[in-house]
């Protein structure tokens, strides 16, 4: 028997953003699978078929280009891999716009940096233009502009989980699939033979986090450790996550039929605001507030605002207006727009809200970040490492 939270994941579902990463896409040799992108387009067909709406995230530019190229291992130079990226970003649109056209589908290449989620007016450009696409029944294919992007291919690990959980964020999507490599998040390392694969997670916490077990190189840059933090996004945001087997040629199609695979993440049960996924998760923050035990409590557990006398330390400098980081001794747990730019703000920390007038000289807010500019970002109290 199915299921209940499966059945229900799986309705909700009416548009999955999925994530398919370097070592699925690709064989031993390098060079990209075809049949195994033939198996996907298959199944992104059976789900548009049945209704549903189909975002893919996808890596493998590097990888193909690396295959096509001949090479045996990642180039070390920038502008090398720069190149390679170039190079295999055109093998792998043409593939998967060669497979989606046998099923009367088309692909739409769609290249971003983190400058384009980060920038609220381009923000919404994206948002716009993918469904836009998906009006049109085309299935947007996104991927890191490693041609242009520098952070993105120096970063070890974790890219384009991300990228596929901002995706998600930005468009509101009821559920994120991450195709890896391994079929989901196990209770010890994988090739144990007493390891237990978890096929439900309540909540991404430090105890879940320690379960990652990454083993970087070769091809990939991402692991276990970039899924569960994609997963916490997806989470939060009021979406959920399952991070499941690539190799499954029937695996999105289980998914949706509530079928017990790989290791779904429970999203919250209220949906976070459009506006606050993008303070969350996709604005550049400007700087660091740090606050007391008590005023975490009160914007986490109790969805109140943060006021000047929970604040404890002011890092960077940033003005009114710009989206910062609020943090404890455990780390980072929300981000919002201040009130108040730095320099005011660290004259006023720790002050009850009626002597802000008499310090300041104004007092246009009595916050210093207001719950409706809000977003929590980790609701358990310790940040891991």
């Amino acid at each position: 028997m199915p299921d209940p939270l499966r059945l229900d994941v799986a309705h909700a579902a009416s548009l999955v953003v999925v994530k398919v990463g370097t070592r699925v896409l690709t064989g031993p040799d390098g060079l990209l699978d075809h049949r195994r992108i033939e198996s996907l387009g298959r199944q992104f067909d059976a789900l548009l078929a049945a209704g549903r709406r189909v975002v893919l995230v996808s890596s493998g530019a590097v990888g193909a280009g690396m295959g096509r190229l001949g090479l045996s291992s990642r180039p070390g130079e920038l502008a090398l891999l720069q190149a390679v990226a170039a190079i295999g970003q055109s093998s792998l649109i043409e593939a998967y716009e060669r497979v989606f056209r046998t099923h009367g589908r088309h692909a739409a290449q769609v290249l971003l940096v983190a400058d384009d989620i980060q920038h609220r007016a381009r923000y919404l450009n994206i948002r716009n233009t993918l469904r836009a696409l998906l009006e049109y029944g085309v299935i947007p294919v996104i991927n890191e502009n490693d041609t242009v992007s520098v952070e993105e291919l120096r970063t070890s690990f974790g890219d384009n989980d991300r990228l596929a959980a901002l995706v998600a964020t930005l468009l509101g999507a009821p559920l994120l699939v991450l195709l890896s490599d391994v079929d989901g998040l196990f209770d010890r390392h994988p090739s144990d033979p007493a390891a237990r694969r978890l096929d439900t997670v309540a909540a991404v916490d430090a105890a879940v986090e320690g379960l990652a077990r990454d083993s970087l190189g070769g091809l990939s840059k991402g692991g276990m450790a970039s899924k569960i933090a994609a997963a916490r996004i997806v989470g939060e945001a009021g979406g959920h996550c399952i991070i499941a087997s690539g190799r499954d040629d029937h695996v999105l199609e289980r998914i949706v039929a509530a079928e017990t695979v790989g290791t779904l993440f429970v999203g919250r049960a209220e949906a976070m605001p459009a506006w606050k996924r993008w303070i969350g998760w996709s604005a550049d923050a400007r700087g660091r507030i740090l606050v007391d035990d008590g005023a975490r409590s009160a914007v986490v557990s109790g969805g109140r605002s943060l006021l000047a006398a929970g604040v404890r330390g002011v890092e960077g400098e940033f003005a009114a207006g710009d989206v910062v980081t609020l943090a404890t001794a455990g780390g980072e747990f929300a981000r919002g727009l201040a009130n108040y730019p730095a320099a005011d703000l660290r004259r006023i920390a720790g002050l009850k809200t009626d002597r802000i007038l008499e310090t300041l000289g104004y007092c246009p807010y009595d916050e210093v970040i207001h719950r409706d500019n809000l977003a929590v970002t980790r609701r358990d109290a310790t940040a891991g490492s």
